[in-house]
């Protein structure tokens, strides 16, 4: 009698099954396990794969769904669909916690629901089966697991702080922050200079009529130096 599969449920959810099961539990590794075991292999190395894997896959599938869309609102679906968060939820979806292979300090502490080890372990997952498999299989599982997410995309946000803020994201970069840098003007019309900043980016800086306006202007300043955005209304 065959054994059963250890994760054949995980295998199921994912549309996907394994010949290598060393592969898999590679990539199901957490890079905690690794401390004080000499030899220990995590799945930080496939997780590095796997993200530019998702990256091409979501990338071919935005431009073979939107031909009308310029670059620009492609960009803002992909950070949607490529981020962190998005990655987590698609691993809750799936229930690929249970199955994360972590140090008992790291499961205690509550690791199993924490977004960077869920993205990081789905990111894995799609490594792992590119490696197996080629990219042809690793987009296929991308477009059974995000093709409620690819469909419900709709309209993206358009105001620049959103778009910058997704645009940070889908990078692995820190928020952007805000700050009031000066006004001039009378007090019943003032302006407002807001700088926004992103770390290892240089700061962006603009006026408004309001801390709101400011902050909007600045952020599209920036998407525009960065050639996210090709023009001021971003056509």
């Amino acid at each position: 009698m065959s054994q059963p599969r250890k994760f054949k449920e995980l295998e199921t959810a994912i549309g996907y099954q394994f010949r290598d099961l060393k592969l898999i539990a590679e990539a199901l590794t957490h890079s905690s396990v690794r401390a004080g075991r000499s030899g220990q292999v995590d799945n930080e190395r496939l997780e590095f794969l796997g993200d530019r894997v998702l990256g091409l896959a979501v990338a071919e599938l935005l431009h073979a769904r939107y031909p009308q869309l310029r670059e620009g609102e492609l960009a803002r679906r992909f950070n949607r669909m490529v981020s962190g968060v998005a990655c987590a939820q698609i691993a809750r979806d799936i229930d690929l916690g249970k199955h994360v292979i972590l140090a008992e300090s790291e499961a205690d502490s509550g690791g199993r629901n924490k977004d960077t080890i869920l993205a990081d372990a789905m990111e894995a997952i799609l490594g792992a089966i590119f490696v197996e498999k080629g990219f042809i299989k690793a987009q296929k599982v991308v477009c059974h697991l995000w093709r409620d997410r690819l469909d419900a995309l709709g309209a993206t946000p358009v105001d620049p702080k959103s778009a910058l803020q997704e645009w940070a994201q889908g990078r692995g970069l820190p928020l952007p922050l805000y700050r009031e840098a000066g006004r001039s003007g009378p007090d019943h019309a003032p302006q407002f200079i807001a700088e926004v900043n992103i770390k290892s980016f240089s700061p962006a800086l603009a006026e408004g009529s309001s801390k709101r306006h400011a902050e909007q202007a600045a952020a599209r300043r920036f998407l525009m130096r960065e050639s996210v955005w090709k023009d001021e209304n971003n056509d």
